[in-house]
């Protein structure tokens, strides 16, 4: 398959849905020759009044999702035989992602999973679902990828 220019985006966080929302994209991107982007978050800390503890805190959470990047990274890997593009920003994810998605026009197409508990389907497919939306300038297809999806169904479906 030829290579494009075109980007898939994955959320990171640490939930096994996040993991099958990569392995889609992946394979989606394997099949088409597109690429995978994984975007992970970390909010702005909250102890301002205290600039070392703040400082501490910053550190650890961008530890934590550096960590959580690289090993999805590896499973993505794994999958397309290309090391994926990695995003590492401050802020809320909603701001960040619609940030992201205006600033990068390569990005087409944002792959979601939907959760597996019963509270609901995740935070971003709820907005999206309210019509709240995602996007400011550019709309973007999304994929939602139910959460309890297993690796034979995706590979069936690519």
């Amino acid at each position: 398959m030829p290579q494009s220019n075109r980007k898939f985006l994955v959320i990171a966080d640490d939930s096994t849905e996040s993991r099958t929302a990569l392995y889609f994209a992946a394979r989606r991107a394997q099949a088409t020759g597109a690429h995978v982007s994984i975007l992970a978050t970390h909010q702005p800390s909250d102890f301002n009044h205290w600039i070392g503890v703040a400082e501490t805190a910053k550190r650890e959470a961008e530890t934590a999702a550096e960590t959580l990047l690289e090993s999805m990274a590896e499973d993505a890997e794994a999958v397309t035989g290309e090391r994926p593009e990695l995003l590492l920003r401050e802020g809320d994810i909603r701001d960040v992602l619609s940030q992201l998605l205006d600033e990068d026009p390569l990005i087409s197409l944002l792959v979601l999973a939907a959760a597996k508990a019963s509270d609901g389907p995740g935070p971003l497919v709820s907005a999206l679902a309210r019509g709240k939306g995602l996007f400011s300038s550019r709309a973007v297809p999304v994929t939602v990828v139910p959460g309890d999806m297993e690796t034979d169904e995706i590979d069936a479906l690519v």
